[in-house]
């Protein structure tokens, strides 16, 4: 299990109103400003996100390289990958992938997939045999 990834954008400020939004269909909505200068030397300012107590999604102001990361976030059923889609997707994402079924992996695997505004390939995805 991961505890945590830094993705780098290339306008800190925009990827926050976009991940606010896109990521506020599948509970994530908590929100934490870490100072770098409160840690080690050259430690990033960090923005980060997550849910149920924990942050585990940050950004960083950087130079933004699309192909570095691919995301996945967990959605607790379609309904909820159908809603962050919908909300990215009207926060200035770019569709990489409507909502639905993906066969190739299994017929339970129920995906949407987006580009972020810095062209990270996002996923919000259901897999009903992990709930």
């Amino acid at each position: 299990m991961l505890d945590h990834i830094f993705i780098s954008v290339s306008d800190v400020e925009r990827s926050i109103s976009f991940y606010t939004a896109a990521l506020a269909p599948l509970g994530i909505t908590k929100r934490v400003d870490y100072d770098g200068k409160d840690g080690p030397p050259g430690h990033p300012d960090l923005k980060g996100f997550g849910a149920n107590g924990r942050i585990f999604f940050w950004l960083r102001q950087g130079s933004a390289d699309s192909r570095a990361a691919h995301v996945g976030f967990v959605a607790n059923s379609q309904s909820e990958v159908d809603a962050a889609y919908a909300a990215a997707m009207a926060a200035g994402a770019t569709d990489n992938g409507a909502p639905g079924a993906r066969l190739y992996y299994d017929p339970r695997y129920y995906a949407a997939n987006v580009l972020d505004p810095d062209g990270y390939s996002l996923e919000f995805v259901y897999k009903s045999w992990q709930h």
